[in-house]
Order: structure tokens, then C-alpha cells, then sequence
């Protein structure tokens, strides 16, 4: 029971249940120049766990950007019958790898990298963590991803990316067919001209290309998220990829929400600019929903959360759905 939220507990959910985290589970990646280290949280109990690949951003903290970050999302899945691997990824402050690393600052093929080694190991994770042992469901495999982790999970779910530094990174495509559905919260936008000129100076590879993006989405964007930082459209650059890409069916939008969602980063935290408990419990409800029907889980549960957002929450947000 939370007592800050209302509204948002009439979006249907599961009863929740005790949870249990592993960490560090350390994996081995001699190309990436330093062990990949994981935070997985799960159910206590419970077998064929669905699993959830969450990315982390590129904020300001020195903790959140990594796999220590997103615990009101990590615990909210979790405790609703998800396994949830997070990795740290090479952008981090606290564990990354630095300045001098190629890729610096974004890394993005080395954050995909990551969770390729992830999807690739999920063997080895059960057997570093026997309480997992035989209890994931390695056919249902969903991927998060917020901010430049939006990117990330963009492009495996499909999207293409052009680095303009670089004439040989054109229209990279790196799909990973193992992952049957994804969320983008506040995800990048269109580039080129999308973006600010700092961005366009700076930040070469936000230039991503979602004709190609195939796989089942729901993007998550605030009508609030505006930094001229990056881009001088405001928040609408947050809807470029339910605009642009085939696979995104759905659009959750947040009203007043900003990049923070309603405070999926971290409870009181730097990173979370509105944090708003109604807010944040519409994001954790509203993509749970749809991720259980999008992996076959539940075929009523996303209508059912469409429906209550609409009737006892409309103030909050709004779905729209692609017409097919």
C-alpha cells in the first residue's frame, strides 16, 4: 500500500510479492577492457519469470546511471512477477570506463554489446545465482530503456543509427531478435536538425533511424520533458520514435511529466525533476500492463489499463494507439 497514490491504484495490477536481489553477478568480456557487473532482482518465488533488460541513461548522478539506478522500477516488476537484469554500462560515472575508452561519451555499440553478453549468459547468471536456477523464461524477454538507454533499446528492437563524425557508422542496424518486445521512456528524438547545435556538435551518434524498427513498442514520453540542451523542439522530440517507427504501437503520454516520468530513477533523487507519486505509479502500472500482454502473458491486462487510466486517471495521461 502507498498512501501518495490514489488515482493510479485503480490501473490494474498483480498482488505484489517478496523480492530478492543478487549482487554484483560479474560477467566476463575480454573485448570490452573490464568485466560486465549485473544487479538482477527477482521474485522470492515463482518459475517461467519473463525478463526484463533495463538500460540506464546518461545523468547527472553518480550511482543512478548504472546498475545500482531505477529502483522504482526495478522493485515495482520485480515484485509483479519479472526477473530484472541491469547492467553498468560503460558510460557510468561510478563503473564506466572512462574518458580515454573509444566510444566515450555515449559508447552505444559498447552498451549493446552489453546486453547481447547478457542475453548470450543468461546461463551463466543462473548457475552465479542458483535461487534463479531454472526459473526464467528465456522465450519471453522484454528490454527497458530510459533516455540514451532509450537509444539503446531502440536499436535493438530495430532502429538504425548514422554517426555524422563518422562516415563509416551509416545507417547501423543491429537487431536482437531474442527480445520480443521494449519500452522507450524519454527516449532521443529525430537528428539532424532535431537537434540543438550543441547536440549536433557534440553528440554525433543521436541520429537515429526508426523506419527500421520493427519490434513490438509502447513509448513512454512527458508533455513537460524540454531540454534545449539537446534539442530546441521540446518534449514532442520525445514522440519521434512512436511517430516514426512501424513497431511502436502505443503512446503513453505523461501530463507535466519531464525526462524523470514521475521518478522512475531513484526515490528522492538528483535525476528526478517531478518526482510525483501518481505519476511515477501510472508509468511503473501502465507499462507492466503492457508488457504482460505484449509477451503473451495476459491479453486483457493493457485494455483493462487503458480503460482505467481513461476513466479514473485521465487527468495523468493518455494512450494513443497506432492504427494498423
Amino acid at each position: 500500500m502507498n498512501n501518495l497514490v490514489t488515482k493510479a491504484r485503480a490501473i490494474p495490477s498483480l498482488a505484489p510479492q517478496t523480492t530478492i536481489t543478487i549482487n554484483p553477478i560479474t560477467l566476463p568480456a575480454p573485448d570490452r577492457g573490464r568485466p560486465l557487473e549485473l544487479r538482477v532482482t527477482a521474485p522470492m518465488t515463482g518459475g517461467d519469470l519473463p525478463i526484463i533488460l533495463l538500460s540506464h541513461g546518461h545523468g547527472p548522478s553518480l550511482y543512478i546511471p548504472s546498475k545500482d539506478g531505477y529502483g522504482p522500477l526495478v522493485d515495482f516488476y520485480a515484485a509483479h512477477g519479472f526477473i530484472v537484469i541491469q547492467p553498468t554500462h560503460a558510460n557510468s560515472k561510478v563503473a564506466g570506463l572512462g574518458e580515454a575508452a573509444p566510444g566515450y561519451p555515449f559508447f552505444w555499440q559498447s552498451r549493446l554489446d552489453d546486453m547481447r553478453l547478457i542475453l548470450d549468459n543468461l546461463a551463466a547468471i543462473e548457475e552465479a545465482a542458483p535461487i534463479l536456477a531454472g526459473r526464467l523464461d528465456h522465450d519471453r524477454i522484454a528490454a527497458i530503456g530510459h533516455s540514451l538507454g532509450g537509444q539503446t533499446v531502440g536499436m535493438l528492437l530495430g532502429a538504425g543509427l548514422t554517426d555524422t563524425a563518422d562516415p563509416a557508422v551509416t545507417r547501423v542496424r543491429h537487431p536482437e531478435p531474442r527480445i520480443k518486445a521494449g519500452v522507450l521512456l524519454a527516449a532521443p528524438g529525430l537528428g539532424g536538425d532535431s537537434l540543438s547545435d550543441h547536440a549536433r556538435k557534440n553528440y554525433t551518434t543521436l541520429n537515429p533511424d526508426f523506419s527500421t524498427l520493427t519490434t513490438r513498442t509502447l513509448v513512454v514520453a512527458g508533455d513537460a520533458d524540454d531540454n534545449p540542451h539537446l534539442t530546441p523542439r521540446g518534449a514532442d522530440w520525445h514522440v519521434d520514435p512512436y511517430r516514426h517507427a512501424p513497431g511502436a504501437e502505443a503512446l503513453l503520454t505523461l501530463f507535466r511529466g519531464k525526462h524523470g516520468l514521475g521518478g522512475i530513477a531513484g526515490y528522492d533523487a538528483r535525476e528526478t525533476d517531478d518526482e510525483d507519486p501518481e505519476r511515477l505509479a501510472v508509468t511503473q502500472r501502465m507499462t507492466l500492463a503492457w508488457l504482460r500482454t505484449a509477451l503473451n502473458i495476459d491479453a486483457t491486462i493493457w485494455p483493462e489499463a487503458m480503460a482505467a487510466l481513461e476513466a479514473h486517471a485521465a487527468d495523468l495521461g493518455q494512450v494513443v494507439l497506432k492504427q494498423s
